[in-house]
């Protein structure tokens, strides 16, 4: 199969850890240990999320009162080569030396009249109090938002409309390459007139391992995170853990804008535009995943939702 295997930014960096190199290759190590299980006989496509670690390099960069801060279409491309780093080299280590490994900066185009510009949702950087979010919110302009019981920094998180790098990445697994690739959800860009530039934003992950996914032609995508499965009435007492469910059907429960959310709606999208399945669930399962045995499937192929 050709997997397309998304990694969520707050999978590799847990909440409320601390954001150190150490933990991180940790937390990336866990996910190469189930990827190495699903590598043979399949061709891979790895995604991930950068939300905390282009958080703290934002947090780095307004620690410097010599020049302006690094916008965040750079912080973008720096975390991109960071985490790509770390994948292949933990994952390497797992594979035969024989399998070839590239890492793309990846750039993503927005469109500048989305609405997302008006109303930013996309969490970025570690979980706060209230206090320390309001405190924040003040002294540096942010926008805040609840995450759970803490609060984070949000901005812009527009659709994305184009992978520029799309042919290369065909090229590379065309190669038997294990290509790593739309880190964070590429880096945005627009254009200004015939000119390409970088934007003051960050693109959902899912969303754009779903496209990136589809124009693959990718037999499953897997969207791996730091739970189990996408759950009906999360944290209550009659929360249900979902199996499988029918993309128009596990639409209608409703999930968090900051969270899962946007998972859903990625899994979503890939099911009905190409067919095939997608699943949500832990980065500790990928293998399991694969399997068909864990997480939350979406598949045109399920009548309604289903249960465990």
């Amino acid at each position: 199969m050709r997997l397309v295997i998304a990694l969520g930014g707050n999978a590799l960096l847990r909440r409320g850890e601390a954001m150190t190199a150490d933990n991180q290759r940790d937390n990336v190590r866990v996910a190469c240990q189930q990827i190495a299980k699903v590598a043979p006989g399949n061709e891979l496509v790895i995604a991930h999320g950068n939300g905390p670690q282009v958080g703290l390099l934002a947090l780095q960069g307004n620690a410097y009162d010599a020049a302006n801060p690094y916008p965040l279409d750079v912080l973008g491309a720096e975390t991109e080569g960071m985490i790509g780093y770390m994948i292949e080299q933990e994952l390497g280590n797992l594979l035969p030396f024989e399998v070839p490994f590239a890492t793309l900066l990846t750039q993503v185009e927005v469109d500048s009249a989305d609405p997302a510009f008006k109303k930013p949702s996309k969490p970025i950087g570690p979980v706060y109090t209230k206090a320390e979010a309001e405190r924040l919110a003040a002294e540096k302009g942010w926008n805040i938002a609840p995450d759970g019981d803490k609060f984070r920094r949000v901005v812009a998180s527009p659709r994305p409309q184009r992978i520029f790098e799309i042919r290369p990445i065909k090229w590379l697994l065309e190669k038997g390459s294990v290509v790593i690739c739309a880190g964070g959800g590429g880096i945005p860009t627009m254009y200004d007139g015939n000119q390409l530039r970088g934007v003051e934003a960050v693109i959902d992950k899912d969303l754009c391992s779903a496209l990136l996914a589809e124009q693959l032609n990718a037999d499953l995508l897997v969207i791996a995170t730091d739970v189990d499965a996408a759950y009906l009435d999360w944290g209550k007492p009659t929360q249900k853990s979902i199996a499988k469910a029918h993309p128009d059907e596990i639409e209608k429960l409703g999930f968090a804008a900051g969270s899962m959310g946007p998972k859903v709606q990625a899994a979503c999208e890939f099911a009905r535009n190409t067919g095939n399945s997608a699943v949500i669930g832990s980065l500790e399962n990928i293998e399991a995943i694969v399997q068909g045995t864990s997480g939350t499937r979406v598949t045109v192929d399920c009548n309604g939702v289903v249960y465990r």
